[in-house]
């Protein structure tokens, strides 16, 4: 149970850091009004994901188990050319570079909607989040609610950190996400890592039996 729950926790910061629309609207939204009313705005993944999460597992648990072992290993390659995109993103990265300003409403319902039209999450379940879910909970249902736990808890204070983070930007804010950025690029490339080992050795044991 211990490694799902580092597991969830481990990508969730990753996938936290990462830029993207919803850490672009946090961001945005946090210089113009402040971090006091932008922060409820973390909870935004634990609302819009529900019914993504559930329409993910719904389909993966209806396809044969040995196309769960394909979908690891695909996973791991996406977590591998996400590693390349924050490392990209760290290399790039400017202490000076402005913030696209969001035109939505700063509410909670306003990141609600934009992380429904985000495709990270809808990727993150497909390829990484179901199929570990699903090993999980399958060996035990613990295993599943610690992965769930740990990933959903952890985004919300890495969100909520981005945000307070950036209230405080010209002083100390980007030279910690910068900081963050490289972090993140590594965890990515790790977990990418261990995730192609374990597809590859399923997909051996597989053969070998047959």
């Amino acid at each position: 149970m211990l490694s799902y729950l580092l597991f969830g926790m481990s990508y969730a910061f990753a996938a936290g850091i990462q830029p993207g629309p919803l850490q672009t609207y946090f961001i945005s939204q946090t210089l113009k009004n402040g971090w006091r009313k932008t922060l409820p705005a973390a909870l935004a993944p634990v609302l819009s994901d529900l019914p993504i999460v559930l329409l993910i597992l719904f389909v993966l648990n209806t396809v044969p188990s040995n196309f769960i072992v394909v979908l690891r290993i695909i996973g791991g390659l996406f977590l591998i050319f996400l590693a390349y995109k924050a490392f990209k993103s760290w290399r790039e990265y400017e202490a000076d570079q402005k913030v696209p300003e969001s035109s939505g409403k700063q509410t909670l319902f306003g990141a609600v909607a934009v992380n429904l039209v985000n495709p990270n999450p809808y990727l993150g379940w497909s390829l990484i989040m179901g199929p570990i879910f699903l090993e999980g909970w399958n060996i035990a249902p613990t295993n599943g609610i610690a992965l769930v736990i740990g990933f959903y808890s952890t985004l919300v204070i890495t969100l909520a950190g981005t945000i307070i983070l950036f209230a405080f930007a010209r002083r100390l804010g980007p030279k910690v996400i910068k900081f963050l950025l490289g972090l993140s690029s590594l965890v990515l490339l790790l977990f990418g890592i261990y995730q192609l080992w374990l597809g590859t050795t399923s997909i051996l044991e597989i053969f070998s039996v047959k």
